[in-house]
């Protein structure tokens, strides 16, 4: 498949209800998607269907008023990309008063291309362990000591909680993967299927400054694209920073474009 091809698919498919199934509220406006979660708001569409200027700024106040009024979460997040028109939304979402987070890039590709073998060398703290969290009497304290290592890396405060991460896990609806040197979590991500379509998400993937460079991240991204594989997923999908890129371009990831949140707190 062509980048084009990839974006195209990840339109069609993933900016649509199913980036909001597992809110607890959902509501439309226009072309918006107002979504719930148990960590805060969020707002997607496929497209804003041509809106500019006032009737833009309408919407986004709209919008605003909504989450502040209707609801009692503390921020929601407009996640936007860059191939969207128009092209001054992120400054028009600024003077609304949303702040920027990091520009990350949309990467997908084939989900054979990361099911590989990767090797791990024994760290100076001793071996590293790649494994899938399951349900069970040790769920609590493995999720507890993955987010908590998570949260230390991104710290953004807007991370799913304990509760809603093993409400997922017992469903089914996304694994939860981490490696463990010891007792101690180094690295912890998510595969996420998205039902009806033929992607998974690769999400929260991060790992602790001192254990970098080891090829821990790749091992866990390898761990997960076989699952996903196992599961009849064909395509993989992550939002991912600077330093992850080049590990999923080198399994066969694409950019097909970038998204930025923009970020309202009360």
């Amino acid at each position: 498949m062509t980048p084009d091809d990839l974006l195209t698919a990840y339109d069609h498919q993933l900016r649509t209800d199913a980036e909001v199934v597992r809110a607890s509220d959902v509501s439309r406006d226009g072309p918006l998607l107002r979504a719930v979660f148990d960590h805060g708001g969020f707002v997607s569409y496929r497209d804003l269907a041509g809106l500019e200027g006032a009737a833009l700024d309408d919407l986004v106040a709209r919008t605003i008023a909504h989450f502040r009024d209707g609801t009692v979460v503390d921020s929601f997040e407009w996640k936007s990309r860059g191939h969207d028109l128009p092209a001054d939304l992120g400054d028009r979402l600024l003077a609304h008063g949303f702040l920027a987070e990091p520009v990350e890039t949309v990467m997908i590709g084939e989900a054979s291309l990361l099911a590989v073998d990767v090797p791990l060398a024994d760290t100076p703290h001793g071996p590293v362990v790649v494994r899938r969290i399951e349900p069970g009497a040790d769920a609590v304290d493995d999720l507890t000591r993955m987010l908590a290592a998570q949260e230390s890396i991104f710290g953004t405060g807007r991370g799913p909680s304990i509760a809603s991460s093993l409400a997922e896990l017992e469903s089914g609806d996304s694994e939860f993967w981490i490696a463990e040197v010891g007792d101690r979590v180094v690295c912890g991500g998510r595969l996420t299927p998205v039902e009806g379509t033929d992607f998974a998400g690769i999400w929260g993937g991060s790992t602790l400054p001192e254990f970098r460079g080891r090829g821990i991240y790749r091992a866990l991204v390898a761990a997960r694209a076989r699952s996903a594989v196992a599961r009849g997923v064909r395509l993989i999908h992550s939002d991912c920073t600077d330093m992850s890129r080049p590990i999923l371009e080198r399994s066969g990831l694409r950019a097909v474009t970038t998204t930025t949140p923009y970020v309202w707190s009360r």
